[in-house]
């Protein structure tokens, strides 16, 4: 599904990914951890070409990425649930949800309203309220749904439970691990570990810039060694 391969970037004459590897397959969830400053966001942002890449190869599903814009890229079947949630304030739950709402893939059954609201039943009853209304949880909901409504085949997610409370993570991991099983591929970016090691099949650790280690849960969570080096715990 997607395979990045040696993915170099720099911010000016800041050179910020030195050598990018990772690759994961059609229905699969992986992690992209590292502490923080360690490039996992502007890993996502040169994949979506947010960020240009200086040089490196990006393919999803055997298209190359770089060099695309952000919005063709999209349109491939990439949904981004970017850090700080960005979802448009002066439109109502139900506006932000609409507003994305595509099916350039023709899915057979693309995400409705509905489906969006019996993964998350909680955005059902604010769909008039303002984006800049609702609580951190119920935006970072609203975050996924949309991209939901992009219909992707790879969701990606920056940061998917940053500052929220246990019981909207929960809440988040459960609607993730519903997705996992109708075949939509996931990378996730978030700092709960014990969270991701139950519902991803395989991690990639970054560390300045590079892909340090990379393996399935079973083998992350049993290696002391690489847990406490990069990730501190």
């Amino acid at each position: 599904m997607l395979k990045v391969s040696n993915l170099v970037t720099h911010y000016g004459t800041s050179q910020a990914l030195f050598g990018v590897d990772l690759e994961f397959a059609t229905g699969e969830v992986a992690t992209l951890l590292g502490r923080n400053g360690m490039g996992k966001t502007t890993t996502i942002s040169s994949i979506m070409g947010i960020v240009k890449a200086t040089s490196g190869s990006v393919l999803f599903d055997g298209e190359e990425l770089i060099g695309r814009p952000s919005f063709r890229i999209a349109n491939l079947g990439i949904g981004l649930v970017p850090e700080g949630r960005q979802i448009f304030p002066n439109l109502s739950l139900r506006e932000n949800l609409i507003a994305t709402a595509s099916n350039h893939l023709g899915m057979a059954e693309p995400w409705t309203l509905d489906a969006v609201f019996d993964l998350f039943p909680e955005l059902a009853v604010r769909q008039s309220s303002m984006g800049n209304l609702l609580s951190g949880g119920e935006q970072q909901m609203l975050a996924i749904g949309r991209a939901l409504m992009t219909n992707p085949r790879l969701l990606i997610l920056d940061e998917a439970t940053e500052g929220l409370a246990p019981l909207v993570r929960q809440k988040i991991w459960s609607a993730l691990s519903a997705l996992k099983g109708r075949d939509l591929s996931i990378l996730v970016v978030d700092k709960n570990l014990t969270d991701l090691l139950k519902i991803a099949d395989r991690h990639f650790i970054i560390e300045r810039g590079k892909v340090v280690w990379n393996g399935a849960s079973d083998e992350l969570r049993t290696n002391r060694d690489v847990l406490h080096r990069y990730l501190g715990v």
